[in-house]
């Protein structure tokens, strides 16, 4: 348990309702993760926040210096959590997060975060490259509908659809009361 972090990735308020990308279902995926953050915290176990800020000239959401950047308030990082900001949905380019793992031992990742077929699957495919075990809960996670070939996919099926997919190699695929009775 202790080479183990929890990464929470892009819970900001851009997602939610007022936003301007609201996904679907944000704070069910919040407040379970929120149920994460506590049992962490409470075995004093380290926490990662990842916070977009996006640089792209054509962005149109986690705008710098935009309300919409800000992490949810019912997940708001301790002095002893570690909040990196990223550009890219793959937590780990262009930041510390790996020499931060590294300098603390980890070799085990607890994932959740937004949007699930973006920044939660860079990041998963990511730490997997990099060696690290890793256990995704999926209902600390939230999408949107896409559209492909003038069709709309629903937040379900896009969710499911990289749930699935990440659970054949990358991650141990689980929910949050599975996650929190592994403990």
């Amino acid at each position: 348990m202790k080479q183990t972090a929890l990464l929470l990735i892009d819970y900001q308020m851009d997602y939610f309702a007022g936003g301007r990308m609201e996904l679907v279902h944000p704070l069910q995926a919040t407040e379970k993760a929120g149920q994460l953050l506590d049992s962490f915290h409470n075995h004093c176990l380290p926490v990662f926040f990842l916070q977009h800020i996006s640089l792209r000239p054509d962005a149109s959401f986690f705008l710098p210096e935009t309300d919409g950047t800000a992490i949810h308030p019912l997940l708001q990082p301790t002095k002893n959590d570690t909040v990196l900001k990223k550009h890219y949905p793959n937590s780990f380019r262009e930041t510390d997060l790996r020499k931060l793992l590294a300098e603390h031992g980890i070799k085990n990742l607890v994932l959740c975060g937004m949007m699930s077929h973006m920044c939660v699957d860079a990041t998963v495919r990511a730490a997997f490259d990099y060696g690290f075990s890793c256990r995704l809960v999926h209902d600390a996670c939230a999408t949107r509908d896409i559209v492909f070939g003038g069709r709309t996919i629903s937040a379900a099926d896009v969710h499911g659809a990289f749930m699935a997919a990440l659970g054949s190699v990358y991650a141990e695929i689980m929910t949050t009361e599975e996650y929190i009775h592994a403990l």
